[in-house]
């Protein structure tokens, strides 16, 4: 990889996401909207926000970027981008972790919006610091991202693309521990879970929730998930394709 062009792809990715409106609005405005709903919908039963609101911080940007970066990839291949930029110097490398690097940005600025009208507009509390939720946040849009852009290789259409969202993400959703604690699971599902990194994303943030100091657990928990966005953007690197079929 080229750190030159590394950063000149993530210009062009932010550059791109700037002009687009409608996927500005649902990186960073539709999350919002969705804590809303959920705040008022347990607004009578004190105490459950803390926890819902807590873990929706963590799935409502994994959910968000894997569609956005999985819909953005095709784009580039289906309209020949890819395959004009594939001729130039430009390695497969740079452009994914390029793009990783644009939307990571974005994540953060997400996760920042979101977590902040968590805690000062709609009282969640924690006992650990705000500073830990932006984090896992981060890598949690982070993840959705990376393995948007592996999974992207395998679509040769937008719908195709997003098809892949109750194939990859609802079952991750299902069993993080989010519906059914997963001491609780039978151990085929316990296996499942144990696999897939989402549910150490939430298990991350149960972990701030409850202790007011970083725990081994989380660390170890926050590890997996970045170590997985990482293997994601390896795989993606391989599988990518100049165009679709």
């Amino acid at each position: 990889m080229s750190a030159r062009i590394l950063l000149s792809t993530a210009r062009r990715a932010l550059a791109q996401l700037r002009h687009d409106r409608r996927t500005v609005a649902m990186i960073l405005v539709i999350p919002l909207v969705l804590l809303v709903l959920v705040y008022y919908l347990f607004e009578n039963q004190p105490g459950t926000f803390d926890h819902v609101g807590l873990t929706m911080l963590g799935l409502f940007p994994f959910v968000l970027m894997f569609i956005v970066t999985s819909v953005a990839m095709l784009r580039e291949r289906t309209s020949g981008t890819l395959e004009r930029l594939l001729t130039t110097p430009l390695h497969k490398a740079d452009l994914l972790f390029g793009y990783g690097l644009a939307f990571g940005l974005a994540a953060a600025v997400q996760a920042v919006l979101a977590t902040g009208l968590a805690y000062w507009a709609l009282d969640l509390r924690t006992q650990g610091t705000i500073a830990l939720v932006v984090v896992i946040a981060v890598c949690d849009a982070v993840l959705g991202m990376a393995l948007g852009l592996f999974f992207s290789a395998f679509a040769q259409s937008e719908f195709q693309a997003v098809q892949f969202m109750p194939a990859v993400v609802l079952p991750q959703i299902l069993l993080c521990g989010l519906f059914c604690p997963r001491p609780q699971m039978t151990g085929w599902m316990r296996g499942l879970s144990d696999v897939m990194p989402l549910t150490y994303a939430v298990q991350g943030l149960q972990q701030v929730g409850m202790f007011t100091s970083p725990t081994a657990l989380m660390w170890r928990d926050l590890g997996i998930v970045v170590g997985a966005a990482l293997l994601a953007l390896a795989l993606a690197s391989v599988t990518l394709r100049r165009r679709t079929a």
